[in-house]
């Protein structure tokens, strides 16, 4: 089908489009009608994206389903993707269905709130495909927009705050995105991501202002990316922004910005900062190594300390990254196949967290762990569910949690077997955290009065949950559905890193790979 990756991206913005102009009224019925415009045109999303899964070729390390077109002052509008973005965009329509039923009992502005939803979907799947970097930066800046209104219109008390916090963190990194994107522009006289690919971007030293710049203008671009993808991720030390925002954020929203909004960072890394600035990057492979290590056991211990459930997951999530940007800068094989799948998986599971956090709070409009205790005997099925995922989280053999952490770890051990050893620690310490957040709110007797009438799960909600049950258990068995597909394009870009490397007469990191 032509324009098909079009078609997926921007069907959700033709559903906004459509609510906004003739939904009028906001009565039940209109409320209603909302959320099955939002529904049905996700699903339809999620359905048509199959067929670009069934019709990518994972031999071909090219980008697929190419799509150009003439678009403004002599800019191009061009799609594809490529074996490590097509996941990313199956993960978006995956879950997106999902966020929708989440929020399927909400009921202030229910119209703008689906539209919000609906936008934020297209600017996300624009992200994973654009091949432009114009076109990229656009998706990439205007997915704030609508995250920003759903924290701070439909979020908790604070939640002016913690939305300004969000959005200025995250602009103003990219900022710099914004110059370093000008200037290889000039640089290179194009706008295309395939072409910047292959160009050589200047890597000898200079000095400006008496500061000698080691690696020229490839260690300035990196720089300028990378301070743009870290906020996103986040990573430390520049992750606050990110448990204010799930904090405050309705639970749709924290399931989005979780499982999908954190991928750009990563994404960002393995599209632009490896494959273009090859020298920069095995320069500041170790600073990321260590920064990553650092927040793997410093957020670990500071999910320990915490006292709100969403808190203790949004810290969990930034452990987690620290997996996958350590991956990513291993700079081989197995490190960057662990943190694309680590990346995937832990869109289901963080997802599946959230909602867990999100069934209890519809109860009993409270997230505080002492609030709680003794579920499993009035929430079965719930606890059942709830155990499934912190295991995976904690990355228990069997689940997609541990694939993502055993292959990211084998390739970080390759790089530096001291980060490594660090990094190792953060499973024991996520089995604390996590085994403690589940005692404490799940296991013992039922003594609180306020929890004795509590309901387990409806229809809707293990409807909600059943899909993420299935792919965190298949991934975990079958790991291959996933690297089958990134492998060889990982071996691409490896290969291509390797050559530039070689080109420039530096061969240290070749010998590591």
């Amino acid at each position: 089908m032509d324009n098909l990756l079009s078609i997926v991206t921007f069907l959700p913005a033709l559903a906004a489009l459509i609510l906004a102009i003739f939904l009028r009224g906001n009565d039940e019925a209109a409320q209603r009608n909302a959320k099955y415009m939002a529904l049905i045109a996700t699903s339809a999303s999620f359905l048509l994206s199959l067929f670009i899964l069934a019709g990518f070729d994972a031999n071909n390390t090219g980008f697929q389903f190419v799509e150009e077109h003439d678009w403004l002052m002599g800019l191009q509008y061009k799609m594809g993707v490529d074996g490590i973005s097509v996941l990313f965009v199956m993960l978006t329509t995956f879950l997106m269905p999902i966020t929708i039923l989440a929020c399927w009992d909400v009921k202030l502005r229910v119209k703008e709130y689906m539209i919000a939803f609906l936008l934020l979907e297209t600017l996300m799947l624009g992200v994973f495909c654009a091949l432009d970097i114009v076109l990229f930066y656009l998706f990439f800046e205007a997915g704030l927009i609508p995250m920003f209104l759903i924290i701070g219109i439909w979020g908790g008390a604070n939640r002016i705050y913690a939305s300004f916090k969000f959005f200025l963190y995250t602009f103003f990194g990219s900022v710099l995105m914004l110059v370093a994107m000008i200037a290889m522009y000039v640089d290179a006289g194009s706008t295309d991501i395939p072409t910047l690919l292959a160009h050589n971007f200047g890597s000898e030293s200079f000095s400006v202002l008496g500061i000698h710049i080691v690696g020229g203008m490839q260690t300035l671009l990196w720089l300028a990316f990378f301070a743009s993808f870290a906020v996103k991720m986040p990573m430390w030390p520049v992750h606050t922004w990110l448990p204010d925002a799930h904090v405050q954020a309705p639970t749709a929203g924290s399931v989005v910005l979780a499982a999908i909004l954190l991928k750009m960072g990563g994404y960002g890394f393995l599209r632009f900062s490896l494959p273009m600035f090859p020298l920069a990057s095995e320069l500041f492979a170790p600073m990321v190594l260590w920064l990553s290590a650092i927040a793997i056991v410093y957020t670990s211990l500071v999910a320990l300390a915490q006292s709100d459930m969403k808190k203790l997951i949004a810290y969990s999530s930034v452990a987690h990254m620290g997996y996958v940007t350590a991956g990513i800068f291993s700079m081989n094989q197995q490190g960057l196949d662990g943190a694309i799948f680590q990346m995937i998986s832990h869109g289901f599971i963080s997802g599946a967290l959230f909602l867990c956090v999100g069934v209890i709070y519809d109860r009993m409009h409270t997230r505080e762990i002492d609030a709680y205790g003794g579920l499993v005997n009035r929430m079965p099925v719930y606890a059942l569910i709830f155990l499934l995922f912190t295991m995976a989280n904690v990355g228990l053999p069997g689940t997609s949690g541990f694939v993502g952490e055993f292959l990211t770890l084998m390739g970080v051990f390759q790089a530096n077997t001291w980060v490594a050893a660090i990094a190792a620690t953060g499973v024991v310490l996520s089995a604390a955290y996590g085994l403690w957040l589940y005692r404490r709110v799940v296991m013992g007797d039922l003594i609180k009065e306020s929890l004795k009438s509590i309901t387990d799960m409806t229809t809707r909600e293990r409807a909600i949950f059943a899909p993420l049950v299935v792919m965190t258990i298949l991934l975990g068995v079958y790991p291959s559905l996933v690297t089958d597909i990134t492998g060889p394009s990982v071996e691409a870009l490896i290969s291509q890193f390797d050559t530039a490397l070689i080109d420039a007469g530096d061969t240290t990191a070749v010998v590591q790979n």
